[in-house]
């Protein structure tokens, strides 16, 4: 079997091996494939790793030995699953991999807006601390979390391991999940509907899948619903948000700050209205990227094509 692995670098950049994944096959890692690439770097490929690279119903007509596509990520968005389907090709992702990974930098990106620590250590180390007349100064607003309403956008895995943390700080944790998320029944979280949300949380946090129905889903009308207080965090997936709207709420004040780890194009073009927005905090989709979830994924996808070479295909997407 000839295994070709598109994107490696991502998943791989030196860290990890991709030894065992070499013993299932005859293995080819390229760190980047672009698109015209691809059907050259692909053509001999019975299995094909990818994370970013698009498989479309062309670029697989174009890959006449493909059997099995393994997604190294739980978003499967980059494949038509429906044109592998017709192809016989079978899709397999790698979910909650990153739940800790991804909850720690969603928590972090709300620390540093209430803090903002790496301002404030900028300027100590500039000299603004030497030069105070007081024993301390303070270049924002310090926010306490303890007390203040969490609301949940998504109540996965991801969005379960916020409440957690959440209730850790003292908050409040309301939520609301997906048509494909049962209501908990624990103490986690208050269920509610999204506008409810909106318009009680202090911080909104967004861990739901990008969806046809999700697209755009923080947009004008919804951000409007929210406190001239609220902090919004984005570690999910950029096109959830309308990105032009959040600037505009951002310079207008109308909403006190965002933390972001994704944006709708990545990355970003340089006229992204966010890359100059007032109080956003951006992070590079590094969320998921610490090296214990990476090793997780890496142990999960060689997981998937071995059962899959085995017979028993694991972790399969079925078209829609």
């Amino acid at each position: 079997m000839n295994i070709v692995v598109v994107d490696g670098y991502t998943l791989n950049p030196g860290d990890l091996s991709w030894e065992r994944l070499e013993s299932l096959g005859k293995l080819t890692v390229y760190d980047r494939t672009s698109p015209s690439e691809l059907p050259i770097r692909a053509r001999e490929a019975d299995i094909l790793l990818t994370n970013k690279m698009p498989l479309t119903e062309e670029s697989m007509r174009r890959l006449p030995r493909l059997k099995y596509i393994g997604v190294t990520a739980t978003g499967y968005n980059v494949v038509d699953v429906e044109a592998a389907a017709a192809r016989g090709i079978l899709v397999s992702n790698v979910p909650n991999y990153s739940t800790d990974s991804v909850a720690q930098l969603a928590m972090a990106l709300l620390l540093e807006l209430c803090h903002h620590v790496a301002k404030h250590s900028e300027q100590v180390h500039q000299g603004a601390w030497t030069k105070s007349p007081d024993f301390c100064f303070r270049l924002t607003p310090q926010v306490e979390l303890a007390g203040k309403t969490m609301g949940l956008v998504g109540f996965g895995q991801i969005g379960r391991r916020m409440a957690i943390l959440a209730r850790a700080f003292g908050m409040r944790v309301v939520a609301v999940g997906s048509g494909r998320t049962a209501r908990p029944n624990d103490d986690l979280a208050e269920w509610t509907t999204l506008e409810d949300l909106l318009r009680m949380s202090d911080v909104i946090s967004l861990h739901c899948p990008l969806t046809p129905e999700t697209a755009g889903l923080i947009d004008e009308a919804r951000i409007a619903l929210m406190k001239r207080s609220a902090f919004l965090i984005n570690t999910s997936r950029g096109p959830l948000v309308d990105e032009e709207a959040l600037a505009l709420a951002l310079r207008e004040g109308r909403i006190a700050g965002a933390g972001l780890d994704v944006l709708s194009v990545e990355p970003p073009l340089p006229g992204n209205p966010l890359l100059g927005a007032p109080n956003c905090v951006i992070t590079p989709h590094i969320a998921w990227a610490t090296k214990e979830a990476r090793g997780r994924l890496m142990d999960t996808v060689i997981d998937n094509v071995a059962s899959y070479l085995g017979g028993s295909p694991r972790n399969l997407i079925a078209s829609k």
